[in-house]
Order: structure tokens, then sequence, then C-alpha cells
């Protein structure tokens, strides 16, 4: 009687998670206070949403998709991660498109309202921040390697940008290219040239 009352009470523990339903991932992940959780990330998270998954010290924090699947694993949520993405951003959400416009939407009367809404492009522009972990791709002659290093600076798209090799600490001089990605070697030129000719 004992290991049946003690089979139901693990049941009942462990109900959460074995009918946890899938959740979908939301079209652009923000969080408003630096503390990252489930809820930030995905729609329907449910009673998991509290559950805190990292910190954003900067305008963005990047995870690896499979490891973002392990983490809603844990707290009993099931990402398929249909369309096969490698990595995943979540920005401030101060600094999300559509933010800008927020003083002039709450502007009333006075002199307040004769001041223009503040231009944030120095941010809006960013597509890697300091710290953020990058990935790093090298292209030369049909081969292309990969490697994961740490942003030692900000970047926009064809900025350069020095990433720290996480394995061997070397710095790589790379070009951005987007959230979380940047390539280097001669492929890096071509797009530095690329976005100087856009302008």
């Amino acid at each position: 009687m004992r290991t049946l009352i003690l089979g139901v009470a693990a049941a009942l523990a462990f109900a959460g998670v074995a009918f946890a339903g899938p959740v979908t991932l939301k079209a652009n992940p923000v969080d408003s206070d630096g503390r990252v959780t489930l809820g930030d990330v995905f729609d329907d998270a449910g009673a998991a949403s509290g559950v805190a998954i990292g910190t954003r010290s900067g305008p963005s924090i990047v995870f690896e998709a499979g490891h973002l699947q392990s983490l809603a694993r844990q707290a009993g949520l099931d990402w398929a991660n249909p369309t096969g993405l490698r990595r995943v951003v979540v920005r401030n959400a101060a600094l999300s498109p559509g933010a800008a416009q927020a003083p002039n939407a709450t502007a009333a009367s006075g002199p307040v309202a004769a001041r223009p809404a503040p231009v944030r492009t120095a941010y809006a522009d960013r597509v890697i921040s300091r710290n953020d972990i990058v990935e790093v791709a090298y292209e030369t002659d049909g081969i292309r390697l990969t490697i994961s290093g740490r942003a030692e600076g900000n970047a926009a798209v064809g900025q350069r940008i020095a990433i720290r090799n996480l394995q061997s600490s070397r710095v790589i001089d790379a070009v951005a290219v987007a959230p979380g990605q940047a390539i280097a070697g001669p492929g890096a030129q071509s797009v530095r040239a690329q976005q100087f000719a856009a302008r």
C-alpha cells in the first residue's frame, strides 16, 4: 500500500512535465528587465512562463537552439524547432522595432510634446553586442569552417568586429553579417564591399 501511495504521489508531481503541450517560438522574443524567462521566448509556456533561463547584460542575448530546447524540456515544455533554427536572439524590449516610437505615442502636451523622439540608430542597427556568443564562418576555395567565439565589441551588419575564440583565446578579425553570426577571411571583404556599395 505504501508503494502504491508513493507511486501516485510521484505521478502527480511529474504530471505537469508528462502532459506538457508543445510551445511555439515567439516571432520577436524580447525581455524588459534583463531576466530572460521561457515566457519571454515561447507562446503558451503556461506555468513555466516565469522560469528564468538567462540574464541579458547588453541589448541582446543569443541562445543556441539545442540548448534552448533542453532548457524548455527541463521545464516540461516541448519545442520542436520546426524551421531548424540554430540560434535564437532575445532583445531588450525597449530597443525592439517600434519601441523608438513610444515617446511620441505617450507625449501629451507642453514642451515635452514639442521635442522629437530620440533616435536609437546605434541600437537598432546593431546585430552583435559585446560578450554575445557569435558563430564565425571562414570560407575559402569552397571550404567552410565555423567556430564559436565571444564578441569583443558591438557591430552592425557589414562592420568589423573582434571575436575571441572560446577554445584558443585567439582574437579573430571578422565582419558581422546577422544576429549572432560573422564571417572572416576573403568572404569578409566581400561583405564589407557590398555594404559600402549599398550606402
